[in-house]
């Protein structure tokens, strides 16, 4: 049972000091960091061109994570958390729809019609000894509305390494697969395990196949990077070539290795080499000066806490901005963050012990537990009308 325990990580409550001051909620907007790509995916005429920008996408939308070793503050029971990007042409609303398991749903709008990007992310999480591993259960879905198309994909594992000791590195792998439900093109990704050289470390490769499963291009490149299209034979010849290349030195690198802890953060610094041919799907925004001392945060990650003038009387008022814990770290008061988190979390448990005393089911505000339509498995889907600002009947969770 001590072992079935300390796998439910969720339910540990953690010293705040290993938060950044966002939660989850904000942290899942990141997605949006790279929305051109969903525009630029609307104007393409190709569908294998718009498979290839959906990937980039993909692979965009995980990319913060990189360096990112705060835990996000778990969102309360109601929360909610919106967006208007007016210079990237869309709007979010996201809600924790669920506290045991926790889940957090999104939907994201193109401000001119063109698109909707929704999910709901249950974060899974695992303690292996040194290391924490994260499973994002939970459908993502783009709709193209102009290409009357639909594409649909989970997200790949995270594991932040060294959680007691040394210094603290971050991992994601697994298979994502993106599938077009209405060509059957699929996309599969491959985001590679570190491995036991730290060779593969960011990596991912993978491949779009047409409905009947004959190889379009390859895509390859690094997370923390950019990431490349080449046609399959290129990519195959180049293979064979680099094979050739490498004999003596890989059994070298292999006696090095045997010794090595499999916790520590690999010394890579190689970055991802070009094959000739390849054309380039997407490139990291590179991030603010002062990014080590604030949490590793992207420029995007810095305004999501902004609370502008006057936009106070705008938001519901379950909006993370107006949670006080996170505002108090963001200030720099630790101890108040932490006593206003505690006064928070047991607000929510006395909230939960009135309504199982009554009997009452607790009712979601924006979004309802349904069927994902070209899944077929279960989302929670965007009720709609948050933006007409009527909140009279929001929870008072703060």
């Amino acid at each position: 049972t001590l072992l079935k325990d300390f796998r439910e990580l969720s339910k540990i409550t953690m010293p705040i000091v290993f938060n950044e001051p966002l939660s989850f909620l904000q942290r899942i907007s990141e997605y949006m960091e790279h929305t051109y790509l969903i525009q630029k995916a609307c104007s393409q005429s190709d569908s294998i061109q718009r498979m290839q920008t959906v990937a980039a996408f993909a692979v965009s939308a995980v990319a913060s994570q990189w360096d990112r070793t705060g835990k996000p503050f778990n969102p309360l029971l109601g929360e909610t958390y919106e967006l208007t990007r007016e210079d990237q042409g869309f709007r979010l609303i996201s809600e924790q729809v669920s506290h045991h398991p926790p889940i957090s749903a999104f939907h994201t709008e193109s401000l001119t019609g063109d698109f909707v990007f929704h999910g709901s992310i249950y974060p899974k999480l695992k303690f292996w000894g040194k290391s924490v591993e994260a499973e994002p259960k939970g459908t993502i879905t783009l709709e193209l509305h102009k290409h009357k198309e639909a594409y649909t994909w989970t997200n790949p594992f995270c594991c932040v390494h060294n959680i007691i000791l040394g210094k603290l590195w971050i991992e994601q792998y697994g298979t994502v697969e993106i599938v077009n439900h209405s060509t059957g093109e699929k996309c599969v990704l491959n985001f590679k395990p570190c491995g036991m050289f730290g060779k593969e470390l960011h990596r991912v490769e993978g491949y779009i196949q047409d409905k009947s499963k004959k190889k379009c291009c390859v895509i390859y490149g690094k997370w923390t990077e950019c990431m490349w299209s080449v046609d399959p034979q290129v990519y195959e010849a180049h293979r064979k070539l680099e094979k050739k290349g490498t004999t003596d030195t890989r059994k070298q690198k292999q006696l090095e290795a045997i010794n090595e802890d499999a916790d520590e953060m690999p010394d890579v610094q190689e970055t991802v080499a070009v094959i000739p041919g390849s054309t380039l799907l997407w490139r990291i925004s590179s991030r603010p000066p002062h990014s080590a001392e604030m949490y590793n945060f992207t420029n995007f990650a810095m305004t999501l806490n902004e609370l502008e003038p006057g936009m106070e009387g705008v938001l519901a008022p379950t909006d993370c901005r107006l949670r006080p814990d996170i505002r108090a770290m963001e200030n720099g008061n630790i101890d108040e963050a932490s006593s206003e988190k505690e006064r928070l979390e047991e607000k929510q448990r006395a909230a939960r012990k009135e309504r199982a005393k009554d009997d009452e089911e607790w009712s979601t505000r924006w979004f309802q537990l349904c069927t994902n339509p070209y899944t077929g498995s279960q989302d929670w889907l965007y009720t709609g009308g948050y933006f007409d600002r009527k909140y009279t009947d929001c929870p008072d969770i703060y």
